[in-house]
């Protein structure tokens, strides 16, 4: 009988030195990554992680795993390819608002239409930290930065919609400063069959250093963050005295007090696709607070997994490769 070995933070720590800015929420991201593998049950020889271009893509440097450093905005294309060839892999995407959102759209909407069993983790920190400061896809309107000096123009990506759009299966989101939270949604993810997506919010103290003040400093973040929590009524506030009601098609604050009480508050359910799709459009909403949390979730075969019936299904037939190859229409030229 062999011996199941419980696997600690440190065997995921590489031997590498880290080496991004000093304050840079990568650390705390890094950090919790490595002490959350441990208990998902998966040797590190099983888990890969790919990552693009960008600061977040250092990642697999750290991680005492199998990896790969790919090319800007093509990770997700590398890790299907990953995950093809050995579906028994634990595949994991890093990558940021820039890869992720501008060069590599293409890639992220495409392996979500597909839903290959793997796990992204998005490090979305407003900015293009690497090349020295620049507006991203999910800069806000007004942005002042050294590309856009009298203010960006774009109005901004918002990832989990956009994950939404392209029929993504696991949407979720978490801060950079809320570790446990964090800990907790990377565990989901890896349990989910399918393409999952976590939009991390996280802090570039150089370029764009305050970006979430709002969701994460202790004075105001509770009534700024409203955190998801399935069967929960939707409530927020310091004193647990807010929450969101349907106002018609929209979402709508109000006050816990003698014209709302807790049972009116919409009951937080990930499985419900018309309210993740309302919560994600919550994001650049002034009036509503920040959703965070699992805003989606659903149980819809893989790409991989239909892929290895598909090849089971046609090595029970007697097929001619070479009539397949030669087809129909094909003549020869003399």
């Amino acid at each position: 009988m062999t011996e199941t070995i419980q696997l600690t933070k440190k065997d995921f720590s590489s031997d590498q030195d880290v080496r991004w800015c000093p304050g840079c929420g990568d650390y705390v991201i890094l950090a919790q990554v490595q002490k959350t593998f441990p208990n998902l049950g998966i040797s590190k020889e099983n888990i890969v992680v790919v990552s693009g271009i960008g600061c977040s893509s250092r990642f697999p440097y750290y991680m005492n795993t199998y990896g790969f450093h790919s090319i800007h905005g093509r990770a997700p294309a590398v890790a299907s390819g990953v995950k093809l060839s050995n579906p028994d892999l634990s595949v994991w995407v890093i990558t940021g608002d820039g890869d992720a959102m501008s060069i590599g759209g293409n890639h992220f909407i495409h392996v979500l239409r597909r839903n290959i069993d793997m796990n992204i983790l998005l490090f979305n920190n407003r900015i293009y930290g690497l090349t020295k400061g620049q507006y991203s896809p999910t800069s806000e309107v007004g942005k002042i930065t050294k590309s856009t000096p009298m203010g960006s123009l774009d109005h901004p990506f918002n990832p989990p919609a956009l994950a939404f759009g392209a029929s993504g299966t696991f949407i979720a989101r978490t801060i950079d400063k809320e570790l446990k939270h964090m800990g907790n949604i990377v565990a989901e993810s890896a349990k989910h069959i399918g393409t999952s997506f976590v939009e991390i919010y996280q802090n570039c103290n150089i370029f764009n250093d305050g970006a979430f003040s709002n969701l994460t400093d202790r004075e105001v973040k509770s009534d700024n963050v409203i955190a998801l929590e399935e069967g929960l009524p939707m409530l927020f506030g310091k004193e647990k005295d807010k929450g969101l009601i349907l106002d018609g098609p929209n979402f709508k604050v109000v006050n816990i007090g003698s014209d709302y009480s807790i049972d009116d508050l919409i009951v937080h359910n990930p499985k419900d696709r018309n309210l993740g799709l309302l919560i994600s459009e919550m994001t650049y909403d002034e009036n509503l607070p920040v959703p965070i949390g699992i805003f989606y979730k659903e149980d819809k075969p893989t790409y991989d997994s239909m892929m290895i019936d598909q090849i089971n299904k046609a090595k029970e037939k007697d097929i001619d490769l070479q009539s397949i190859i030669k087809g129909s229409n094909s003549w020869n030229v003399k």
